[in-house]
């Protein structure tokens, strides 16, 4: 089976996604991830990337379309696509990786969420330093103030772009980058909905339901 899983940054996309690698065997592409994989590694492709990245300049639907083809032929249970496609262009290029390989998309699953409620859940987390053990200012502090429950290291961490300004940046580039591809979606009949913002076996429990059809 292989799905799309939108959302903006912090919609537990990647949350989802290693649930599903666990349960069903299927595979996390993240395109971020693996242009980054792909360029630490000196593949062919990582090559390619690098020199356009280095240029500072976008990696052309081409590069990742041979990184997706890539990853596609070890994805015996399945695909889950994270961050592709962004656009029409990309969507059809998709459609072709897949029916070269005698597949079909199955299913575009967007975890819906609330700004407001997104932005604090954001902004608030942060990790152990040493084993990265994720926290959340409110939702899920250390039981020991200042210590992991992990562990026990006393440091911790947090991304420089988890704050408010940033996070409101990346909503409103998921907005504008998502749009075109979910008429196209929605047209197949493709297009599902979960609340992103219930708990995390809430949002598994429903993304099995559709798949499970």
């Amino acid at each position: 089976m292989d799905i799309i899983l939108l959302g903006p940054p912090g919609a537990g996309k990647g949350t989802q996604a290693a649930r599903l690698q666990s349960s069903r065997g299927m595979v996390h592409l993240s395109t971020g991830d693996m242009l980054r994989e792909a360029v630490a590694k000196g593949t062919p492709v990582g090559l390619k990337a690098k020199a356009v990245m280095e240029a500072g300049e976008l990696v052309s639907d081409a590069i990742v379309s041979a990184l997706i083809g890539e990853r596609l032929d070890s994805a015996g249970g399945g695909a889950i696509f994270d961050g592709f496609p962004r656009t029409q262009h990309q969507a059809e290029a998709l459609e072709m990786l897949l029916a070269d390989r005698d597949r079909t998309l199955d299913h575009v699953i967007e975890l819906m969420v609330d700004e407001e409620a997104l932005v604090e859940r954001i902004v608030g987390r942060f990790s152990c330093a040493k084993c990265g053990a994720n926290y959340h200012d409110r939702f899920h502090k250390p039981k020991i103030e200042g210590i992991c429950d992990v562990c026990g290291a006393h440091e911790f961490k947090r991304r420089p772009d988890d704050n408010e300004a940033t996070v409101r940046t990346r909503m409103a580039e998921y907005r504008a980058k998502t749009a075109p591809i979910l008429p196209f979606y929605e047209d197949k009949g493709l297009v599902r909905r979960v609340d992103g913002m219930a708990g995390v076996d809430e949002v598994a429990a429903a993304i099995d339901a559709i798949l499970d059809k």
